[in-house]
């Protein structure tokens, strides 16, 4: 058997041990039946599958008939670029608002694109804003202060 595949691999590596930690994680909470579920049995059950995709996922790469791919250089700047957004979202919600935050989310994380564009971004910005406060906001009724505090808009 010659690893042929190295992105299939490591991808199928990634599952097993997401899923084989959620599928862990998941026991210490109450697992109830199939007929009345508790808090465990979805995120056990989803974990166990996400593990047999990644196993399916490792095998395939394994096959002769694979793709033959290499694992390029991990960039922990893109890492750094997409984590940061993520927390700078984190910190500005309370006091920016839900449309602030996550035009900045979006704007922010973009800047991790190798084919980054500043009116791509700002499109794409606008719409997922859009999108999330339809879904969120009307869709699920949740409370999110939308505008920035200081405008006293909310």
């Amino acid at each position: 058997m010659q690893l042929r595949n190295k992105q299939d691999f490591w991808s199928g590596v990634m599952f097993i041990l997401l899923g084989l930690g959620f599928a862990w994680k998941a026991t210490s909470y109450s697992m109830g039946t199939a007929a009345r579920m508790g808090p465990g049995y979805f995120p056990h059950w989803l974990g166990i599958l996400m593990a047999i995709l990644g196993f399916v996922i490792l095998l395939s790469s394994l096959r002769k008939k694979a793709e033959k791919t290499e694992v390029d250089r991990f960039d922990f700047k893109i890492l750094a670029i997409i984590v940061g957004s993520i927390v700078l979202f984190g910190f500005v919600l309370r006091p920016l608002g839900l449309v602030v935050s996550l035009f900045l989310l979006v704007a922010c994380s973009s800047l991790a694109s190798h084919e980054h564009s500043w009116k791509v971004s700002i499109l794409n910005s606008i719409f997922l804003t859009l999108l999330c406060w339809l879904a969120f906001v009307k869709g699920l009724g949740l409370v999110f202060p939308i505008w920035p505090a200081f405008l006293g808009m909310n």
